[in-house]
């Protein structure tokens, strides 16, 4: 639900505009070594199929020269299994992109994405080993990954005269709101976004400053911010 709180990556989402390769600001990284073989692994911050999709092509274009490039994402809540997905990569079916989504899944991270490149040593290491060197390559980054808070953002649609317009701007930055639209007819329709929890606060501090006449059209929490 868009009111939890959770961990996310503290990094940007990829999108078409995102620099190629990606930088630390969008991408995560670790680096190690099994049995001759390197492991490279790549994490971002994805809240959405698209933008998951966006980070994994970039990997992929950026390691295209590797034996494999498996990754594995889940872009909701920590736990929240309805947007998901995997891949082998051709490695062996189940020991790359499930174990991976395991980890992810396991963790108290949200809107995750995870590649792990592998460039291949010349020594085989058996479904067995492949399942662990995957997923204790994602298990290793998740522990030094830099996090932030989740903040879950409201839209409120409302409505006001021409002479509150000052009053509104005044109270916008004391509730970290923006306007995302607004409309100039009979009177002004406002669309703004705020955090969650500062929503109410909002609606009733600048209620109360015009006197009431303001009225709210609509009140929704938004999932991805």
């Amino acid at each position: 639900m868009a009111s939890e709180l959770y961990k996310i990556p503290n990094l940007k989402l990829s999108d078409d505009k995102s620099p190629f390769p990606l930088n630390s600001e969008y991408c995560f990284r670790i680096q190690e070594e099994i049995k001759k073989s390197v492991f490279i692994t790549s994490i971002g911050h994805a809240n959405s199929k698209e933008s998951a999709k966006i980070f994994i092509d970039k990997i992929c274009k950026e390691f295209a020269d590797a034996t494999h490039n498996c990754y594995a994402f889940a872009v909701g809540a920590p736990k929240d299994t309805a947007c998901i997905g995997q891949s082998d990569n051709g490695e062996p079916h189940g020991t790359a992109g499930k174990p991976m989504l395991n980890i992810l899944l396991h963790s108290d991270i949200g809107e995750i994405v995870a590649v792990v490149t592998r460039y291949f040593g010349g020594i085989k290491l058996g479904t067995g080993g492949l399942v662990k060197a995957y997923q204790g390559s994602v298990a290793h980054a998740l522990e030094v990954l830099p996090c932030t808070d989740k903040i879950p953002y409201s839209q409120i649609q409302l409505s006001c005269g021409y002479e509150h317009i000052n009053l509104l701007h005044y109270h916008l930055p004391l509730f970290d709101a923006k306007i995302i639209q607004e409309d100039f007819l009979e009177a002004i329709r406002y669309t703004v976004n705020l955090p969650s929890n500062n929503a109410e606060p909002f609606i009733q501090a600048f209620t109360n400053a015009a006197k009431g006449k303001i009225a709210i059209i609509d009140l929704q929490h938004l999932d991805n911010q």
